[in-house]
C-alpha cells in the first residue's frame, strides 16, 4: 500500500510541477506543426499548460524516424535480454518519479489522487515490468514433421505501431500498449487523448533516459483529425492499437481498409452487467464489489458495472447495503486523498452524463456524485454507455431471466456473477457473452490474463498477458528441407 501524503502536500507538489509542452519525437521534445491547445484541470477549469499540437507533417516525420530505428535494428534486433534490461531500468525511473506522475495524472484527468497513487501508478509500472520479464521467456516453436524437414515457427516484431489512448486511464492504457510492443521490439508512436497528454510525454522522456533508442518511443499530442487519422491512414504504419469509444474505433477499420490494410486492434465500450442470483451469499460483500465496480474512477471506465441485474427476492436487501456503502464515497477535489471520485473529464462529457440524469439530480459544475436508478429493461440507461457514476438497477424474475437480460446489449466486455452455487456460476460465466466474467467479485483479472471484448466491445486481439504480444508480432514459418540433395530428385 502506497503511503499517501496530505491534501496540502499534494497541492504543493502540483504547484511546482514542470510539465511537458511539446511533442516527443526522435528522442527529444519538439514543437509540433499543428494547432496549439491548452490542457486544463477538469476540477478547476484552470489552464495547466499550453501544448504545441501536432499535425500530419509531424506524423510523417515521426513515422520516418520510427521506421528508420526499426530497420536499423537498434531496438528491434537487440538481444531480448538487453531489451529486458532497458525496460527494467525504465521501470526504476518510473518508480523514482511516481509521485510526480501521480500528481500530473490527477491534475490532467481529474482522477482522484487516491486512485493515481494506489492503482494507476503501481499497475503502470507492474505492467511494463511484467512484459519486460517476459521478453526472454517467450519461446518460438517447431511443428511436427518427418525426418526430411524441420519447421520453425518464430515471432517477429510487427514494425511501426500506432498506439491511440483514451483519457480515462492515460498511464495504465499507455502501459498496456507500450509494455508488450516495446518488449516485442516494435517502434511505437503514441497519440494520447488531447485532454490528457502530459504523463505520456513525460513517460517517453523517462524511457529515453533509461536507454530506449531515439525513434523507438514517440508521443504526438493533438486531436483525432490532426494526429489520429493521419496515423491510421499512414502507409508505413504496420498496426494500430486503439482504446476508446466504439464509434471512433470503427473509423480505424475504415482507415486501414483505405490504406495498407494495417492490423487494427480495438478495445472499445461496454455496458457491463453484475448479475446477482437469488442464492447470492453475503450481500454486504456483493454490495462492496458492486459499488466499487460502478463508481471507481467516477464510472469513467469501459469495464465499469453500469447495470445491476438482480433477482427480485434479494433486490431490496442489496440496494439498502449499496446505499449504505455509498455514504463513504466522497466526491470533490481530486488532490484530496479523502475523495473517491474526482471531476468529470470536461464540460462536454459532464453534459452527456447529466443528460441521463433526472432533472432533480443534475446539478452543476465538474463533479457528479454517484447515483442509482431503478429502471426497466428498455430504458436507455439500461442500454447506452453513460460513462459516468450512474448505476442502473434492473429486476429479474428468475436467474435464467437475469442471464438473458445480461446478454441484451451490443457490447460484451466484462461481467460479474454472484451466486453460492458453483455449477450455476460456471454455467452463467459460459452463457454470458463477454470477454471477462468474474465470479463473486468484480475485476478484470490481472496482468497475466487477456482483456478484451466480444461484439462491439472489441476487435482483433487482447490486451494483457502473453496474448498481448500477439498484437505486436508477426508469425513466420521457416521450413528447412533436410533431404540429401545428392540422393537425386525428391520432388513428388
Amino acid at each position: 500500500m502506497t503511503d499517501l501524503l496530505t491534501h496540502a502536500e499534494y497541492r504543493a507538489i502540483a504547484q511546482n510541477l514542470d510539465v511537458p509542452r511539446a511533442a516527443f519525437i526522435d528522442g527529444k521534445y519538439r514543437a509540433g506543426t499543428g494547432a496549439t491547445f491548452i490542457t486544463t484541470n477538469p476540477a478547476t477549469g484552470d489552464a495547466i499548460a499550453q501544448i504545441a499540437g501536432c499535425g500530419a507533417q509531424d506524423v510523417d516525420f515521426a513515422v520516418e524516424k520510427a521506421r528508420g530505428a526499426f530497420d536499423q535494428g537498434t531496438w528491434s534486433k537487440r538481444h531480448p535480454s538487453d531489451r529486458k534490461d532497458v525496460l527494467i531500468q525504465f521501470c526504476k525511473l518510473l518508480t523514482r518519479n511516481r509521485r510526480e506522475l501521480a500528481v500530473m495524472e490527477s491534475l490532467d484527468s481529474g482522477k482522484p489522487i487516491l486512485d493515481c497513487e494506489t492503482v494507476d501508478i503501481p499497475e503502470t509500472i507492474a505492467c511494463i515490468k511484467w512484459h519486460a520479464e517476459a521478453v526472454d521467456k517467450i519461446y518460438d516453436q517447431t511443428s511436427p514433421t518427418g525426418d526430411d524437414a524441420l519447421s520453425v515457427i518464430v515471432r517477429e516484431p510487427i514494425g511501426v505501431v500506432g498506439a491511440v489512448l483514451p483519457w480515462n486511464f492515460p498511464l495504465m492504457m499507455l502501459a498496456w500498449k507500450i509494455g508488450p510492443a516495446l518488449a516485442a521490439g516494435c517502434s511505437v508512436i503514441v497519440k494520447p487523448a488531447e485532454q490528457t497528454s502530459l504523463t505520456a510525454l513525460r513517460v517517453a522522456e523517462l524511457a529515453t533516459e533509461a536507454g530506449v533508442p531515439h525513434g523507438v518511443l514517440q508521443v504526438l499530442p493533438g486531436d483525432g483529425p490532426s494526429v489520429g487519422e493521419p496515423l491510421g491512414r499512414h502507409m508505413d504504419v504496420d498496426m494500430v492499437s486503439f482504446t476508446g469509444s466504439t464509434e471512433t474505433g470503427r473509423r480505424f477499420l475504415h482507415y486501414a481498409a483505405d490504406s495498407n490494410l494495417k492490423k487494427i486492434v480495438l478495445e472499445c465500450g461496454g455496458k457491463n452487467p453484475a448479475v446477482v442470483f437469488d442464492d447470492a451469499e453475503n450481500l454486504d460483500h456483493v454490495a462492496a464489489h458492486v459499488v466499487n465496480a460502478a463508481f471507481w474512477n467516477g464510472g469513467q471506465n469501459c469495464s465499469a458495472t453500469s447495470r445491476l441485474i438482480v433477482h427480485k427476492d434479494v433486490k431490496d436487501a442489496l440496494i439498502q447495503r449499496i446505499q449504505a456503502r455509498l455514504r463513504d464515497w466522497k466526491t470533490g477535489d481530486p488532490l484530496d486523498p479523502a475523495h473517491h471520485i474526482g471531476a468529470m473529464i470536461d464540460a462536454d462529457h459532464c453534459a452527456k452524463v447529466r443528460s441521463f440524469l433526472e432533472a432533480t439530480d443534475r446539478g452543476e459544475g465538474p463533479f457528479i456524485a454517484p447515483i442509482i436508478y431503478d429502471v426497466a429493461k428498455d430504458d436507455p440507461r439500461a442500454h447506452e454507455e453513460i460513462f459516468g457514476p450512474v448505476l442502473s438497477i434492473i429486476t429479474a424474475g428468475s436467474n435464467d431471466e437475469a442471464i438473458e437480460i445480461a446478454n441484451q446489449t451490443v457490447y460484451g466486455l466484462a461481467a460479474s456473477v454472484f451466486t453460492a452455487n458453483t455449477r450455476r456460476a460456471i454455467r452463467a460465466a459460459r452463457d454470458i457473452r463477454a470477454g471477462t466474467v468474474t465470479v463473486n467479485c468484480y475485476g478484470e483479472g490481472d496482468i497475466a490474463t487477456p482483456f478484451g471484448g466480444y461484439k462491439q466491445s472489441g476487435f482483433g486481439g487482447r490486451d494483457n498477458g502473453i496474448h498481448a504480444h500477439d498484437q505486436f508480432t508477426e508469425i513466420k514459418t521457416i521450413w528447412i528441407d533436410l533431404t540429401d540433395p545428392t540422393d537425386g530428385d525428391n520432388i513428388a
